[in-house]
């Protein structure tokens, strides 16, 4: 990681340290208070965290095992296999065919071969999502700090409100306990999940609050032809590298015409 984007991450941690949350897990001392966010309900933060990916290097699949890996090993998600419920599969980063990722950008007469190229996706941390603005508790809320939505499983009911207002599929149900399915030993810097809870990306809070980029961006570079493939800083930041590449690459971004102002770009 170059300097610039290390001195620029560890002043965002050393930010949400000094909101006192200095005790406990990681991920409970980057948690701002959800009411004290002016921003719950979606509005524009001072300063957004964003992501982007570059297609074309994550057809490579060394790339994407290893920044799902990273983040299922971090977060301690368990890998679950349900072939008669898929939709009790838990996911923080995951692919799809192009054509699912991107049903507004495939038209009729896009080639076959580019509508089923699997496509990483993960949480799109909106602008305006909404998630936040259905759900009952406060459980998930856009942090005023850098604009992340952050999600609180322990303030979680269990509603699926945010499932359902999700357009992006970036929410996972705990059906059931889902501790003993997590491969290997938890993580304990980290807290597990129990049944009957939402869970997400929250790109990395508790790794950005120490210093550190993303798990899912720092392992893509260690894969032969991952350098570049994802690219995490400040889209406030004009001199950010995602700020550059926005600026330099034809991109786009999941499902724009819905309002929810995606933070994660597709390089194309």
């Amino acid at each position: 990681m170059d300097e610039s984007r290390r001195s620029l991450l560890k002043k965002i941690g050393y930010a949400a340290s000094a909101t006192g949350l200095g005790c406990g897990f990681p991920l409970l001392r980057a948690l701002a208070s959800p009411s004290e966010a002016p921003h719950a309900q979606g509005a524009a933060s001072a300063k957004q965290l964003g992501m982007v990916i570059d297609i074309q290097k994550c057809l490579n699949q060394d790339v994407v095992r290893a920044c799902i890996n990273a983040c299922n090993k971090a977060h301690n998600v368990p890998t679950l296999v349900h072939p008669d419920h898929p939709e009790r599969k838990i996911r923080w980063i995951w692919t799809e065919d192009y054509e699912h990722a991107f049903p507004d950008q495939a038209h009729a007469h896009f080639s076959e071969a580019q509508k089923s190229k699997p496509v990483l996706l993960m949480c799109n941390h909106c602008t305006s999502p909404a998630c936040v603005k259905v759900c009952p508790t406060k459980a998930t809320w856009k942090r005023e700090l850098d604009g992340i939505v952050m999600m609180d499983m322990h303030r979680c009911i269990g509603c699926r409100y945010c499932v359902v207002a999700c357009p992006y599929g970036s929410r996972s149900f705990n059906w059931g306990d889902p501790r003993p399915d997590i491969e290997g030993e938890a993580s304990p810097e980290y807290p597990t999940r129990t049944k009957g809870v939402v869970e997400k990306c929250n790109f990395c809070a508790e790794r950005i609050l120490v210093g550190l980029e993303p798990a899912c961006v720092e392992a893509s570079r260690t894969v032969p032809g991952g350098q570049g493939a994802l690219t995490f800083g400040d889209l406030s930041d004009p001199d950010s590298d995602v700020s550059r590449l926005l600026r330099e690459k034809n991109t786009i971004c999941r499902r724009i015409g819905l309002g929810t102002g995606p933070n994660v770009f597709y390089i194309v």
